[in-house]
């Protein structure tokens, strides 16, 4: 099942975010299979606040699972995250 997980930053966040990347992509390549797609969301200035992940997963319970190890996550950089089932059509 395809899961979209959405994440905003706290305001103010971009160091914490800065600070963690490195972590963040490691785990993200370190799940193989799992990451469909994944990308930062940009504000108006062009800096990264927020994230999309699109996971593919048995389960809801594995989406949530792979979110609570998310360096991201560690760091209390989310100000809100959401895991929604998403539907591939085109792409």
């Amino acid at each position: 099942m395809l899961i979209a997980l959405i994440a905003k930053d706290k305001p103010g966040a971009l160091d914490i975010r800065k600070a963690n990347r490195d972590a963040h992509v490691a785990y993200l390549k370190d799940s193989g299979d799992t990451i469909m797609m994944a990308g930062p969301f940009l504000d108006e200035a062009g800096n990264m606040c927020g994230s999309l992940i699109i996971l593919n997963v048995a389960d809801m319970a594995e989406a949530k699972a792979w979110a609570a190890g998310d360096p991201y996550k560690a760091a209390d950089l989310f100000d809100s995250v959401e895991l929604k089932p998403w539907n591939k059509v085109l792409g």
